[in-house]
């Protein structure tokens, strides 16, 4: 299992819900979560298959930022 950790500009819950089904179909519903008390918006991401660019995309395609944690 791989960890991914990037920064979003996913802050709220609202934000959540609309990005959880773009996750889910990339990385499976369970596998990611994000803490938006964190000032990054941290999204952690585990999975066997999916890389930080297509977990990156899943992410634009909700319309939110991702870029990794420097």
């Amino acid at each position: 299992m791989e960890t991914i950790k990037l920064k979003t500009n996913i802050k709220c819950g609202g934000c959540v819900a609309t990005v959880t089904p773009f996750l889910n179909q990339t990385v499976g519903d369970g596998n990611w979560q994000v803490d938006t008390q964190n000032p990054d918006k941290v999204l952690t991401v585990t999975t066997e298959e999916a890389t930080p660019e297509t977990v990156q995309q899943a992410v634009q395609q909700a319309g939110f930022k991702a870029e990794p944690l420097s």
